[in-house]
């Protein structure tokens, strides 16, 4: 019963701005934004004075990117670690190619199940599943929320609110820079 809301809330999803890892085609990391990525921080700002939110939450993840994402818009900022992108392991830093190169096996076995794929000594879509579980029980419960993630991150909560499948969770299209809109209604 504590999940039942009996008032109107929205869940505001989007990836932090474009980092410099982007630009260079690396993945994890923490690396800062770029100057696209800082234009679009501004831009973030000025669309969530625009919709005049009430009482609205900022989380992001432990990671710069999405911290200097949520700088300018000037409200408290919460951090968790349960938001921190899935993490790539023996691969962070590397670009998909270079993964390709240095590791072909792991490189074909993701290919052949990204969702139960673990990235040696780093984690898979399913154990970034377990650990988002507290966050979806905390966005459940509260009000309004901008979540300011990564994109695998992002993947995983639009699955659990958009009632995907798994199979379906790892290819959810979550781009750069745009900010998607979730008003759970009440059942």
């Amino acid at each position: 019963m504590m999940n039942i809301h009996t008032r109107p809330r929205s869940i505001y999803l989007t990836r932090h701005g474009e980092s410099k890892f982007n630009q260079s085609g690396k993945i994890g990391g923490n690396s800062d934004l770029s100057e696209r990525g800082r234009k679009y921080a501004q831009a973030l700002k000025e669309f969530i004075q625009k919709e005049n939110i009430k009482d609205l939450k900022i989380w992001t993840s432990q990671l710069k990117r999405t911290i200097q994402t949520a700088e300018p818009i000037n409200s408290t900022i919460q951090q968790w670690h349960a938001l921190n992108e899935l993490y790539a392991g023996e691969c962070d830093g590397l670009s998909y190619e270079e993964i390709q190169v240095k590791y072909p096996k792991e490189f074909a076995y993701r290919d052949q199940d990204k969702y139960n794929y673990r990235y040696p000594r780093g984690e898979s879509y399913q154990d970034l599943v377990h650990r988002l579980e507290p966050i979806i029980m905390e966005l459940e419960r509260k009000g309004n929320v901008l979540v300011i993630c990564h994109q695998a991150v992002m993947r995983c909560l639009m699955a659990y609110f958009l009632d995907k499948p798994h199979s379906e969770l790892p290819y959810i299209n979550c781009p750069l820079h745009t900010v998607c809109k979730l008003t759970p209604q009440a059942y």
